[in-house]
Order: C-alpha cells, then sequence, then structure tokens
C-alpha cells in the first residue's frame, strides 16, 4: 500500500508542466482552496469518465450478448457459453481489471488529486485509464487491454448465431467485474487517501514524491 504522505499540495511533489501552476496558487489561502478544489474536481471527474465508459460499453455490448436467448442453443452452446464466461471472467474480470487496471485508475486519480493541473485535470478520464501521462509500460499495458476488447467485439460481428452473442456475453461478464473492481478501489482510495498501487507516471515525475 502505497500512502500519500503530503496531504496538501507542495512543490516537492509536483513536477515540470504542473508545477508553474501550483507555484503560482500557493502564494495564498484563498489560491490553496482553488487548488484542493481543482484536484477534487479532476477526482471525481475521472472517476465518472473512466467507469462511464466501461458501463457504456457493458451496455451496448448486453443488448447482443442478450440474444444468445432468441436462439435454439443445443446443450454444446450452453457449455461452452458457461466455460467462456469463466475464461473472461478470470482473464479480463480479474486478471485485467481487479489485479491491474483498477487500482491503477484509483492510484493515479489519487495523485491527480494531490498533484491538479489544469489539462491533466481536463483529460482526466483518459489520464486515469493511462492513456496520457503515464509510463510507458502503463500506456502499452492499457493500450493491450483495449485492443483485446475491440478485438473480441470486433471478430464477435463476423461471426453467425450464437457466436456472436456468446463471445459479447463473455466481454460484458469482463467489463461488469471490472465496473464493480474499480468503484470499490476509487471509494477505498478516497476513504483512506492512500494509492493502492503505484500510479506509474512519467519516469522521474514523482521521485521526490516517494523517497
Amino acid at each position: 500500500m502505497l500512502t500519500v504522505d503530503v496531504i496538501e499540495p507542495s512543490l516537492e511533489s509536483v513536477s515540470g508542466i504542473c508545477s508553474g501552476m501550483i507555484q503560482s496558487r500557493l502564494l495564498s489561502r484563498r489560491g490553496l482552496l482553488r487548488l484542493v478544489i481543482v484536484g477534487w474536481i479532476g477526482f471525481l471527474w475521472g472517476a465518472i469518465g473512466s467507469i462511464g465508459l466501461l458501463v457504456y460499453s457493458t451496455l451496448r455490448l448486453s443488448l447482443v450478448a442478450q440474444e444468445f436467448f432468441d436462439f435454439p442453443a443445443t446443450l454444446m452452446h450452453w457449455i461452452i457459453l458457461i466455460v467462456w464466461l469463466g475464461l473472461m471472467a478470470y482473464m479480463e474480470g480479474y486478471k485485467g481489471f481487479q489485479r491491474a487496471f483498477s487500482p491503477r485508475v484509483a492510484a493515479r486519480l489519487i495523485w491527480l488529486k494531490h498533484n491538479p493541473c489544469l489539462w491533466l485535470v481536463i483529460l482526466a478520464p483518459i489520464y486515469a485509464i493511462g492513456l496520457v501521462y503515464s509510463s510507458r509500460r502503463r500506456f502499452l499495458t492499457t493500450l493491450a487491454l483495449l485492443v483485446m476488447v475491440i478485438g473480441f467485439v470486433t471478430i464477435a460481428v463476423n461471426l453467425p448465431q450464437p457466436w456472436r452473442p456468446i463471445i459479447d456475453a463473455g466481454v460484458v461478464v469482463g467489463l461488469s467485474w471490472g465496473i464493480v473492481a474499480t468503484v470499490v478501489f476509487l471509494i477505498r482510495a478516497c476513504y483512506l487517501d492512500q494509492m493502492p498501487v503505484d500510479p506509474e507516471l512519467p519516469q522521474g515525475v514523482y521521485s521526490a514524491y516517494y523517497e
């Protein structure tokens, strides 16, 4: 568990492009209050936006997954569906989201709450999932997860019934697991004011923050 040692933003906890904004606002109590408010806005916007993306994708795919019940499925189809749901729950839901994506989103948003700068607050949802202002490893991992989901959806579109809803049902299970895991990690991180994992920011950004 990585603990945020500095409750109020400080010059040492921020680097690069964000430091000028914080330096100018730490000159007065009013400026500091604004900084705290901006930090909370970034946290909430990032949380709502990132979860919203997952919810939107889940709802869209669930409509297709429901078509499975319109098809006279055989015992083989049901067995494959159950095995696929279990596989996606483990691979996408547990391994992909609960063990990696979800705690990272919480950690990155906690960091943003304490180190707000305008452009990251504006881009908070895509910052939270690691597509901007992240380490190379985090960017590639997030991109791989997105490509995997998009790949399954693309393949499913070209499959006949009932294989398309079977594939989409598995993706829906994984995304639903991810939504729950992300909400839990965000609530816990916000309550404890702690980062559950390394936020994986660009190299050198937060070295002073941890050392």
